[in-house]
């Protein structure tokens, strides 16, 4: 192939391949209308690359339970990406982790409101774990945190 060729064949690729790798990063979030910490982990996402589209609802713990969210893995929100429901205060890095190695899971968690999490940075951070939801409901840490 030629060098010209070669190089429209790469061109033609990558144009093929951005708008995948955007579509990758989508997350939609369910929030209470009162919680305000929701906004604040969105934000940390954003930074770090994904686009985080934020819906009100009054009944959160419906979508929680569509997800397969337990009481005991629950905290302030829920969110999907790409098939995975990814509940609370989980950071950018995990969740990047999780599409990278796409383990056969509902998704992660961080139960609670643990301080030092994404969107709560006030006060002493407590340590915390990311947990991998199985489909057998079994929990299994996926990270650590500090």
């Amino acid at each position: 192939m030629s060098k010209s060729k070669t190089s429209l064949a790469i061109v033609f690729a990558l144009g093929l391949i951005a708008p995948l790798a955007a579509l990758a990063q989508d997350i939609t979030a369910w929030r209470s209308p009162s919680c305000g910490c929701c906004h604040l982990w969105a934000k940390r996402l954003e930074d770090a690359g994904m686009k985080v589209t934020m819906i009100d609802t009054r009944d959160v713990s419906k979508i929680k339970k569509e997800h397969g969210i337990t009481p005991e893995l629950a905290s302030c929100h829920t969110a999907i990406v790409e098939g995975y429901t990814i509940e609370g205060h989980v950071p950018a890095s995990e969740i990047k982790r999780l599409l990278a190695e796409r383990p056969d899971a509902i998704g992660l968690s961080v139960p609670g409101m643990p301080t030092g999490s994404p969107g709560m940075e006030h006060g002493a951070a407590e340590s915390y774990n990311v947990l991998l939801l199985k489909r057998d409901g079994s929990t299994e840490v996926f990270a650590h945190y500090p």
